[in-house]
């Protein structure tokens, strides 16, 4: 079997680093045509200004007629494979693609209407933007042979959302690139006499971190460190929310390089997953999650359909609490502060390792992929 990664894929998201690798730790040949226009951007919805915005949008567009030359000349494939962001380069590849007689599946991973209308609130329903934006990816959902998400709740949403019939979209998990998480050989010492909770992030309304401030709040009397990592959307909110009644024990970092985290993950007690209260936030099981796992590190992180996908009996280490209830994440980290100073390391989640590299996360994909009869795949192949 051989695939086409086609387009703008952003490279920089462990997503589609995972993905990419695991189509290729299953055997399946994969040929990457690529433009790599997202380099430097965290967060697309921070691109500031008119400027900016424009000089994005150009990148973009001059990427495509390169692309699709290098498409028309590649050897005989199966299938090409476009991944996030890919709104725009699956209506582009779309009539190329048929012209070689190649289905196109779409890893669409996140929607761009379900995120600026509904979940980041950018836009209201009624505005015209959001108008264009639902009719945008509603053409681009069926300009796609397959499409994908990375939990069967988010399926289902996405689904809903754009009329599609039930069973439409499938579902791959995001995964953790295990090899950048791992857990240490020998154990280490803890360095501080105080608890510490670690959070990092985009700083995006579904991490419903104005909750983990007001359980900092609750706990201030307390040996306990918050640590956040992070800036995006909520960063002003935020700001706000400390400078009112600030919290020496909360520190805040606005950056670490993605090298750097497991560090960061390392030295804390227990490390914190989402806690927002939008759909989106139930339909979701973000990075983080993942990769505290991969970590060995004990989690608390809201209750969802979506992380039940996951954790299905809620496995030691990790505790479901509800969404946006601070008095629930300061009790649960009470409950948990005697547990984890006397854990030893990598006790946690040693099951699931093998369930979320990228390995497992090849093999989600290659079940979906042989699942799609209208592929036409050889599926002995």
């Amino acid at each position: 079997m051989k695939i086409v990664l086609w387009g703008t894929y952003d490279t920089g998201k462990p997503r589609v680093r995972l993905l990419r690798d695991g189509i290729r730790k299953n055997g399946i040949e994969l040929i990457e045509c690529h433009a790599n226009v997202w380099n430097g951007i965290e967060d697309k919805s921070q691109i500031k200004g008119i400027f900016g915005k424009f000089s994005m949008i150009a990148r973009l567009l001059c990427s495509y007629p390169q692309l699709i030359w290098r498409y028309l000349h590649l050897p005989a494939h199966d299938l090409v494979l476009i991944s996030y962001p890919g709104l725009l380069d699956i209506l582009v590849i779309h009539c190329f693609a048929r012209l070689r007689r190649v289905p196109v599946a779409w890893d669409v991973f996140i929607s761009a209407y379900d995120t600026v209308i509904d979940d980041r609130r950018m836009f209201r329903a009624r505005h015209p933007v959001a108008h264009a934006l639902w009719r945008l990816e509603w053409l681009a959902l069926r300009a796609a042979d397959g499409i994908f998400m990375d939990t069967k709740v988010h399926a289902t949403r996405l689904e809903t959302l754009f009329h599609l019939p039930d069973g439409e979209c499938g579902t791959v998990w995001v995964g953790a690139e295990t090899e950048k998480f791992p857990v240490p050989q020998t154990p280490i010492p803890r360095s501080q006499e105080s608890l510490r909770i670690l959070f990092y992030g985009q700083f995006i309304p579904l991490h419903g971190i104005e909750h983990i401030i007001e359980a900092a709040r609750l706990l201030s009397h307390e040996e306990i460190d918050w640590m956040l990592i992070g800036k995006g959307q909520e960063t002003s909110h935020i700001q706000t929310m400390l400078a009112e009644q600030p919290l020496p024990r909360v520190h805040w970092h606005e950056w670490a390089d993605y090298q750097d985290l497991i560090s960061w993950i390392r030295q804390a007690d227990i490390c914190l997953g989402i806690f927002g209260t939008s759909e989106k936030a139930a339909n979701v099981i973000p990075n983080k999650v993942f990769q505290i796992i991969a970590a060995q590190k004990p989690l608390i992180t809201r209750d969802s359909p979506a992380i039940r996908e996951l954790l299905q009996h809620c496995p030691p280490c990790v505790s479901l609490i509800p969404a946006g209830n601070p008095q629930a994440l300061a009790d649960m980290v009470q409950q948990q502060a005697d547990i984890v100073m006397n854990r030893k390391e990598g006790s946690c989640h040693a099951d699931l390792t093998k369930k979320i590299d990228a390995a497992a996360i090849g093999a989600q994909f290659h079940a979906w992929l042989l699942s799609k009869r209208n592929f036409k795949i050889d599926h002995d192949d």
